[in-house]
């Protein structure tokens, strides 16, 4: 090979580790837009009105959106160039965060979530398989761990900056904060990612096929109740915290800066430590994350012990995803975009659930029946995952 030839293909590597990172970037702003209530849950519902269990239910709305996209957006999309579709589904994310950001009424928050559901299922449907033309086969779990670690930036920052600076500047000065960001992250789309032709349209019957694959179908009731259970506990922490640790907002922001934190251990071992048996790593997330929250209700009233607690369930928590989608990226790799937008849609579809469950939870018992009900999520997920080996494509080889 000459000199020449192998400062073109350095060259390529290069552009691709810049558009997965650019693509990272977008993760931390989904992220961060998508669960940055989170840490404003409490100003939030007193701002609007409304009970904290109704402005969770209310937030969880970009979830139904999310599923909706998901599922529409490989067809409605056709064959337009994905590289057009990412730049599109970023404006939309920053029109999203413009409209919370001025909301006077629910019905204009419920909009601006909407929009922000339609981004979050339509880059995460695409996202894995656009990672899978990027860079070669064996770096896509690395691809992954790096993209993801975009999620766990958002997790580490956003939240903690979230509850300290919603303490100054307001929930809305919050959401104006991401803005300049976004639109960073917008132009950064245009420069790094190359043209991205679609190879093949996908249809609804696409999705018949996948469906008609039992080992693909018992994931995605796997993924139901593990996201599930992720999220009737994330979505409700902050009363949790507030209610049951008994902290401030600045041992708020501290607790939370520990659960993101730990989110760049996770993505970063994940990246690395998906081997041949992957199989055998599918349990973990509803093991360890399952366990975490159980233990919270013995002694979350301890600061110490629920911060290394939530140090566990962040790594874990940025993990999961790698994880599952490397599963996806190996089992389903004949038909990546619409296996991601099943998984997105079943992923979010179980947000929205543990946002729903965690919230009539709350509002009907206590924080303490939340955080139960998502260990009683985790356990079905446990079962329904076993050792993993029926989850996955009998025609390959692991």
């Amino acid at each position: 090979m000459s000199e020449t030839m192998i400062e073109q293909n350095e060259t390529s590597d290069q552009g691709a580790w810049g558009a997965v990172l650019s693509m990272s970037l977008c993760v931390a702003m989904l992220i961060a837009s998508e669960f940055m209530p989170v840490s404003l849950l409490t100003p939030m519902a007193e701002g609007l009105g409304a009970t904290t269990g109704q402005t969770g239910q209310a937030i969880s709305v970009s979830g139904l959106f999310a599923v909706a996209t998901s599922l529409l957006i490989t067809t409605v999309a056709g064959r337009v160039n994905r590289k057009v579709v990412l730049v599109g589904l970023t404006a939309l994310m920053l029109l999203s965060l413009v409209l919370v950001a001025i909301a006077p009424s629910f019905a204009v928050l419920m909009a601006g979530r909407a929009l922000l559901g339609v981004c979050v299922g339509g880059f995460w449907s695409l996202a894995t398989s656009i990672l899978m033309r990027l860079v070669p086969k064996h770096e896509v779990p690395r691809a992954l761990g790096l993209m993801y670690g975009g999620q766990a930036i958002a997790a580490a920052f956003a939240a903690p900056l979230g509850s300290y600076l919603g303490d100054i500047v307001g929930w809305r000065g919050v959401f104006w904060a991401l803005t300049p960001v976004v639109a960073l992250n917008l132009v950064w789309h245009l420069v790094a990612l190359p043209s991205l032709p679609v190879e093949t349209r996908a249809s609804f019957g696409t999705f018949g096929t996948l469906l008609r694959r039992r080992y693909f179908l018992r994931g995605l009731v796997a993924i139901t109740f593990t996201w599930g259970s992720a999220f009737t506990m994330f979505t409700y922490l902050r009363p949790f915290l507030e209610d049951v640790t008994g902290v401030g907002v600045d041992a708020l922001s501290a607790l939370l800066l520990v659960l993101g934190g730990s989110g760049f251990i996770g993505s970063s071992l994940a990246g690395r430590m998906v081997g041949g048996r992957i199989e055998r790593m599918l349990c973990l997330p509803a093991l360890v994350m399952g366990a975490c929250t159980a233990a919270l209700l013995l002694i979350g009233n301890s600061v110490i012990a629920t911060a290394a607690l939530l140090a566990i369930w962040g790594a874990m928590n940025t993990a999961m995803s790698v994880i599952w989608m490397s599963w996806m990226s190996r089992n389903v790799d004949d038909l990546p975009e619409a296996a991601g937008g099943l998984m997105v849609a079943v992923i979010q579809a179980s947000i929205l659930l543990g946002g729903v469950i965690g919230g009539f939870l709350l509002d009907l018992l206590s924080i303490r029946a939340t955080f139960a009900g998502g260990v009683v999520l985790a356990l079905v997920a446990l079962a329904l995952t076993g050792d993993g080996r029926h989850l996955l494509n009998p025609d390959k080889e692991t």
